[in-house]
């Protein structure tokens, strides 16, 4: 059983001492305070309200990419995307949490996992369906960031295809067919035609 260390983030002192009680006493988690010995894996971040100045402070922590719990009373719909861009992957209702939700919300990011309510997992789903709709459809590019063009020259690589073969089979130039691979590659920040094909792969357009 692997050991966690988590940064409690709270502007009161006083639950903070809580929260450091609670996640302590599970065998499996570290509280630590930074600059420490121990570098944290996971943030969990605690507010009332999530007002301008405690976004603005998950916008600076953002910075650490490690992966957040969120522990507040509520948060406006509209700052759900923003949210997940500052690296929340765990919504807890500070109302309703108990002490096993928390400690396993910690351990869940810790491994790259997420918690989150039907209800805001509904809501996310349909901001994505709404950006896909209005904001990619129309450039052309799907939810994975690809266009439809993309998606052709990588079904090919994908089957073994080389450049040539490529441009023939879509009657592109070769070059082009260069250009496409660089572009989206550079753009996605991918290392080669086998990692891009993979990404493919993972978001379900190949």
């Amino acid at each position: 059983m692997s050991q966690v260390t988590v940064r409690i983030v709270a502007r009161d002192p006083i639950i903070s001492i809580g929260l450091t009680t609670i996640l302590g006493k599970h065998p499996q988690i570290t509280p630590v305070q930074e600059p420490g010995d121990m570098p944290a894996q996971v943030v969990l971040f605690t507010a009332g309200t999530l007002l301008p100045s405690a976004m603005q402070q998950l916008h600076e922590m953002a910075k650490l990419q490690l992966p957040v719990v969120l522990l507040a009373n509520s948060f406006r719909e509209a700052s759900l995307l923003t949210l997940i861009e500052c690296g929340v992957v765990a919504f807890l209702d500070r109302k309703s949490t108990t002490n096993e939700d928390l400690t396993e919300a910690v351990i869940a990011a810790a491994a790259g996992e997420g918690v989150m309510p039907k209800a805001t997992l509904g809501r996310l789903m349909s901001l994505v369906q709404q950006m896909q709709t209005d904001v990619l459809a129309p450039m052309g590019i799907n939810a994975a960031g690809l266009s439809p063009r993309e998606v052709d020259v990588l079904r090919l690589v994908a089957d073994g295809a080389d450049t040539s073969e490529i441009a023939k089979e879509l009657a592109y130039s070769e070059s082009t067919v260069k250009h496409v691979l660089y572009e989206l590659t550079t753009r996605l920040k991918l290392r080669n035609r086998t990692h891009a094909v993979a990404f493919a792969l993972r978001a379900g357009v190949l």
